[in-house]
């Protein structure tokens, strides 16, 4: 189980979000939406350290951590329980698919060089991409990189897998591959928080959905609540802004 208490993350005199709380179930899929700007990324940044919260607790099973006094082992122990797949692909240039994918379990989990390869050609195949091992990413399209990002995350075996808009750095050819890899994800029961602007993924995949809005959780529920039976009029006014009008996701895909 994943718990967020209290999560607090200003910049200076300005309040990203506020006294957030957020229980996750194992293997339960929540998805993130909302407008640009209300702290979305930031929240997904915090719960792994990429960004350091002013106040809170984070739990992962066995590791809990208060963010304010957490050390650099506490930081280590909870990365180990995470995986975080960014919206830029984040891959290392120098390195080919399967060292990428390998690298996290050299230098994380203290693999073997030789299993760290063999564990990432196993990724690699199961994610379609068997045949591009050697390849670096200059030579793999964007969604090719995506998916060898999802694959790195997938390396760890991570508790929780932290997916911070995986589709918005791609050209629309793209999307559909990696959106369909995550539902395969989905399927194997692999806990997931997803900040998106792909609604009808949001729709079709996830338990519950979140809609944040001025820094705070605005309203929550499943799929069909959020959807067809909004209640926030942020909310409300966010759903039609993207094209959702009395549950219809025609054009739902549009960034905002």
């Amino acid at each position: 189980m994943i718990k967020i208490e209290n999560l607090t993350k200003r910049f200076g005199d300005s309040t990203i979000f506020s006294g957030l709380d957020l229980t996750i179930g194992k293997g339960e899929i929540v998805v993130v939406i909302g407008p640009s700007g209300t702290g979305k990324s930031t929240l997904l940044r915090c719960i792994n350290f990429l960004e350091t919260a002013d106040e809170g607790r984070l739990t992962l099973g066995d590791v809990s951590v208060a963010t304010q006094s957490a050390t650099s082992k506490d930081i280590l122990a909870l990365r180990r329980k995470t995986g975080f797949v960014f919206q830029n692909y984040a891959l290392f240039a120098h390195l080919t698919a399967r060292q990428n994918i390998a690298e996290g379990l050299i230098t994380v989990k203290g693999w073997k060089k030789e299993d760290a390869h063999h564990k990432a050609q196993q990724i690699l195949d199961d994610i379609g991409l068997g045949d591009k091992g050697d390849h670096y990413p200059a030579a793999l399209s964007g969604g090719q990189q995506q998916r060898v990002g999802i694959g790195r995350a997938m390396a760890l075996e991570a508790e929780l897998l932290l997916f911070d808009e995986p589709t918005s750095a791609l050209d629309p050819e793209w999307v559909g591959e990696v959106l369909t890899l995550m539902q395969k994800l989905a399927t194997r029961h692999q806990t997931m928080l997803v900040v998106t602007h792909e609604m009808q993924f949001a729709r079709e995949v996830a338990d519950r959905v979140i809609f944040m809005a001025d820094g705070e959780f605005v309203e929550q529920g499943t799929p069909e609540q959020i959807f067809n039976h909004a209640q926030d009029p942020r909310l409300k006014k966010f759903l039609n802004k993207v094209g959702i009008r009395e549950g219809s996701l025609h054009s739902a895909t549009q960034e905002v």
